[in-house]
């Protein structure tokens, strides 16, 4: 699309009344319900997926980077890759955290209907994106609704609400979308699905680009019942992102991120981001499988 190769985006440099209040995150602990999930590159290959055999990620810094495969560029068209099944999980940590009603969704969200793949043909990464839900128990959680949401390659956040359920009055389209033309028009990188009796939801996107201020990050929501709602957001390591926004075709032109996960200085994060990182994996196909589990009391 005609603007991914348009000049960075002239936000500003911290989010005071746009992101801070309204993007606050609540404080999650690590779950001891699945496998301990260690520091060290591992491999998988699952003889289901018939494409994603590779390298699985740390959580804990980011910085085993086994890529056995260039990154792939097309945007979903490329993926190949089947979605792995439910044992993508068993070594999964898990952030343990309450359902609110109360926490805000930032200047950048409005809702769409209900995707699968939710790039609507824009180029990129290709990126799988699994997200599973379990209890307090450990037992997975049916009929949620999770939504998710974030920017195109070039940081940019898509700006149609024609069609959201509170008209998108919230919808701030000269920072989230820069006013460009072709965002207004769009919805992409937005959808939700509804957790199966696995937990479990996946996405078909690309990894997102940066802006100013930010990491690379995805956003999320998760409804129950209608009416409780918890938003927050995660995260990808820096050595991966790094990697990605230097050898990518679709990301090389920007570079790397101005605001990395080591500097503490994202506006969100700080310095507390560790359980927030996706733990991740690169497809045989060259795609990126981001994947996590969410624990809800």
């Amino acid at each position: 699309m005609s603007h991914h190769n348009k000049r960075p985006l002239s936000r500003r440099t911290v989010l005071t009344g746009l992101g801070a209040a309204t993007v606050t995150l609540p404080f999650w602990t690590l779950s001891g319900c699945s496998s301990d999930s260690s520091d060290t590159t591992v491999t998988r290959t699952d003889s289901s997926n018939s494409g994603s055999t590779g390298s699985t990620g740390s959580t804990g810094t980011g910085s085993d980077l086994d890529l056995s495969y260039s990154w792939a560029s097309g945007g979903t068209s490329a993926l190949t890759a089947n979605f792995p099944d439910d044992s993508l999980f068993d070594s999964a940590s898990a952030c343990a955290l309450a359902l609110t009603g109360t926490l805000t969704q930032g200047p950048c969200y409005f809702s769409v209907g209900s995707l699968d793949d939710i790039s609507e043909g824009l180029d990129g990464l290709p990126m799988q994106l699994c997200l599973q839900v379990i209890d307090s128990d450990c037992n997975p959680v049916s009929g949620l609704e999770v939504e998710v949401w974030h920017c195109d390659v070039a940081g940019i956040y898509s700006g149609d609400t024609s069609d959201a359920d509170d008209g998108g009055q919230q919808f701030n389209s000269a920072f989230c979308s820069d006013n460009d033309r072709e965002a207004l028009q769009s919805k992409w990188f937005r959808g939700y699905q509804v957790t199966d009796s696995s937990g479990r939801v996946n996405f078909k996107s690309c990894f997102p680009g940066w802006y100013s201020s930010r990491t690379i990050h995805i956003h999320f929501k998760i409804t129950s019942n209608g009416n409780q709602e918890l938003v927050s957001q995660f995260c990808f390591p820096d050595a991966l992102t790094a990697n990605i926004c230097t050898t990518q075709s679709d990301y090389a032109s920007r570079g790397i991120q101005d605001t990395t996960l080591a500097s503490g200085r994202d506006t969100v994060y700080g310095s507390d981001y560790d359980d927030y990182l996706f733990e991740w994996q690169q497809n045989e196909d060259g795609s990126l499988l981001a994947f996590k589990t969410i624990q809800i009391s």
